[in-house]
């Protein structure tokens, strides 16, 4: 007799949202490939699961359709036929791993991880030879980055250099004291002159 092996009621006498809980889990485990639940979550979750990438191995319209009945949400079912189902094509089951993890701080509740047996190949990384591409605007702030600093060096410049105005009043400067020098002079010789023609006489 087959009694008592219906499955687990977790605790949740609503049949709807037990579903609900499941589809929700189901997802997660579709997206992020690796989740932790509880040890009873989990081992139901399988049974969830693993039904639902076997239809995802052959991808027509009426499996496209009951996979999304049962997760009703649209990435992880593309992502249910585009990639775990060409990721698990020769794989005849047991797509899904189940490890102990311990008990929960608080309820002392088994714990448990669970992940695909087959992880996502990884995506080659770009060559580091390779220049990144500079968009328009970078190179629009860098060319007024460049015409900023261009602009300071030369008021630095201009501000390090005497003006010629300067230098003309300076050289004007310099004639007219000369030119004194030359009158003071001149007068100094005349009075000498003079006292001399005075001694004489």
């Amino acid at each position: 007799m087959r009694h008592r092996h219906g499955p687990r009621k977790l605790n949740i006498t609503d049949g709807a949202h037990r579903r609900a809980m499941m589809r929700h889990i189901g997802c997660a485990l579709i997206r992020c490939e690796q989740i932790t639940t509880t040890l009873p979550r989990a081992k139901e979750l399988r049974r969830f699961i693993e039904p639902l990438i076997t239809l995802g191995k052959t991808p027509s319209v009426h499996n496209r359709r009951l996979a999304m009945s049962r997760l009703q949400e649209r990435q992880s079912a593309a992502k249910l036929f585009d990639d775990l189902g060409v990721r698990f094509g020769a794989r005849p089951g047991g797509y899904v791993r189940i490890i102990k993890k311990g008990f929960r701080k608080g309820d002392n509740a088994p714990m448990a991880l669970v992940e695909f047996v087959e992880k996502a190949p990884e995506t080659a990384e770009p060559p580091k030879s390779a220049k990144p591409v500079k968009s328009a605007k970078s190179a629009k702030n860098a060319k007024a980055a460049k015409s900023a600093k261009s602009a300071k060096s030369a008021k630095a410049a201009k501000a390090a250099k005497p003006s010629k105005d300067a230098k003309s009043g300076e050289s004007e400067e310099s004639g007219g004291a000369k030119a004194s020098g030359a009158e003071t002079k001149t007068e100094d010789s005349g009075a000498k002159e003079l006292q001399q023609s005075g001694d004489k006489q």
